[in-house]
């Protein structure tokens, strides 16, 4: 009873601050797990399901299972030290279920961060008989979303008993055999660092982008696209960054990353994320995302950005933010003139786009999304600065984009290699936008042909690291090199009928040389004998055979 006592009193201790920092104490702390044991090991277990040319279409099984394992283990380590704090382990799991409740109706952080019941603790999930497996997985999330309001919509949105034609998706078989894989190996804080972790759940997308073709685009933008972009942009201390169509959240972590890396002694001046995402599956993958990385203050909705925008006031406009990032859908159709004409938000102030494309139409969000000396960086299709120049007809695109090198706003295009995009083998290009252009960038434009700096790989090119560092180079000491890029006036981008197409103003291919006839000659005469004397080697062998 003295135990209790001193245990309760304890408690009353820690419970009086709500910021409270609690210090970890690991249990089984004798695996540290790197990188790539963290890679192999989760694409090993969605191999073993169906065979690795299936296993793509089995990440929304398998992705939230890695995450679920990480909380049941992190849930263990942060537990172990009020075990020891109490001397008894039913008095402090008793006192930590009683925090987390009254830390919900107070608005405060609990002691610890995500609360895992007892009867579906990842050991529950794997001791499990086989029978109705995916029903009492599928139940084990939904009351740990429940109990934990963060992540609702996270990790149940998944049904691991769902039928299709009448046939179970995942049956319970190799839904056991998943889960004895990811059983191998504990993620708990000292077995596996948060950065760590999230590198190997980045390669786990990549893998099964390179398995799901065109839908991949919707989820994932390749990682070498997003360290340029996190280049270009090289966010400050205390900024906020914004991704309008974050996708599982890449964009956004590789320019918090970027920080991190270069300002190791700011990290308490982290930027702070912000992204929506329409796809409430790839939301889900997205939230893992952060919390995998530990960027636990991301603030990451769900909803259609351009028909209902989160990141607002009701009667005081958009949320606006230092940095833009995005990679929405290409050449987006469904929106019309009249979702422009009335858009409540006045976000489309520049002009109205063609209901066949709403590339000018994310540019236009975008740049009302950004503050007054804001910066942005914006994936889209290639065609997006040319379409619409140079006709005689009036073009929509052009004339928004008219409006937009006239009134200073765009401060750079890159064109990309070809095949980099998951969702499609053309090149795309990145638009920087900036609301306060340095004065000795004023009324121009660089334009970077970065299409040669790639390597082919299968299944898509990778833009090089040479690639990403000269193109960063060239913007940020605003520089004209030699085949790879120019600054222009806006004088010549008018000259062009705004047509702002890098490969049209910097020429990558390399010079031709014209060789003397009298050589080409020689060369086609040599070329004869040699044919001529393998027929006739041809002919005798022929003869012999007595063919």
């Amino acid at each position: 009873m003295a135990r209790k006592k001193q245990g309760r009193a304890s408690y009353q201790a820690k419970t009086d601050s709500a910021n409270q920092q609690i210090l970890p104490m690991a249990l089984n702390i004798d695996e540290h797990l790197s990188i790539s044991a963290l890679e192999t090991w989760p694409w090993d277990a969605a191999c073993a399901i169906r065979g690795a040319t299936d296993a793509p279409q089995y990440k929304d099984f398998i992705l939230p299972l890695i995450f679920y394992k990480r909380l049941s283990d992190v849930f263990d380590d942060e537990c172990s030290q009020y075990y020891q704090d109490y001397g008894d382990e039913e008095l402090a799991r008793t006192i930590i279920e009683e925090d987390h409740r009254q830390a919900l109706e107070e608005g405060r952080a609990p002691i610890v961060r995500f609360f895992i019941p007892v009867q579906y603790h990842w050991s529950k999930i794997r001791n499990h008989s086989k029978d109705e497996l995916g029903e009492f997985v599928t139940n084990a999330m939904r009351t740990v979303a429940l109990l934990n309001p963060s992540l609702k919509g996270v990790i149940d949105v998944k049904d691991y008993n769902e039928r299709q034609s009448g046939q179970r998706t995942l049956d319970d078989d190799p839904l056991y055999k998943l889960i004895e894989i990811i059983s191998r190996h504990r993620l708990g804080l000292l077995n596996a660092e948060p950065d760590i972790l999230g590198r190997a759940y980045e390669y786990l997308l990549r893998k099964f982008a390179e398995g799901q073709g065109q839908s991949a685009g919707e989820f994932y933008t390749p990682k070498e696209v997003g360290d340029l972009i996190a280049e270009l942009l090289n966010p400050r201390p205390s900024t906020r960054i914004y991704d309008p169509a974050c996708g599982s959240g890449g964009l956004l972590i590789k320019a918090r990353h970027l920080f991190e890396q270069r300002h190791p002694e700011s990290r308490s001046r982290a930027p702070q994320l912000s992204g929506q995402e329409w796809n409430p599956t790839t939301y889900a993958m997205a939230k893992m995302n952060m919390f995998l990385h530990d960027y636990v203050g991301a603030q990451i909705a769900v909803g259609d950005t351009m028909r209902n925008p989160v990141f607002a006031a009701k009667g005081a406009g958009l949320h606006t933010f230092d940095y833009v990032t995005a990679n929405p859908m290409w050449n987006q159709d469904g929106f019309d003139d009249t979702f422009y004409d009335k858009d409540v938000w006045k976000r489309f102030e520049q002009g109205t786009p063609p209901t066949n494309s709403a590339d000018w139409g994310w540019l236009q969000l975008i740049h009302a999304s950004l503050n007054e000396a804001g910066r942005a960086a914006i994936v889209l299709d290639t065609g997006a600065v040319s379409r619409g120049s140079g006709s005689q007809n009036s073009n929509r695109e052009r004339e928004i984009r008219k409006k937009f090198v006239e009134n200073d706003l765009i401060e750079c295009v890159i064109l990309l290699p070809e095949n980099l995009f998951y969702n499609t083998s053309a090149p795309g290009i990145i638009i920087l936008l900036n609301k306060a252009k340095p004065a000795e960038r004023k009324n121009q434009i660089l334009l970077i042909n970065a299409s040669r700096y790639f390597v082919k790989r299968k299944p898509k090119n990778e833009l090089t690291a040479e690639g990403i560092a000269a193109a960063a180079e060239v913007y940020h000491n605003w520089e004209t090199r030699e085949k790879l890029s120019r600054a222009i006036s806006l004088e010549k981008a008018r000259t062009t009928d705004y047509n702002l197409s890098p490969s049209q103003f910097v020429d990558v291919g390399d010079a031709v040389v014209h060789r003397p006839l009298r050589e080409i000659l020689a060369d086609l005469e040599a070329a004869k004998e040699e044919r001529e004397l393998a027929d006739r080697e041809l002919a005798k062998l022929v003869a012999k055979l007595g063919l």
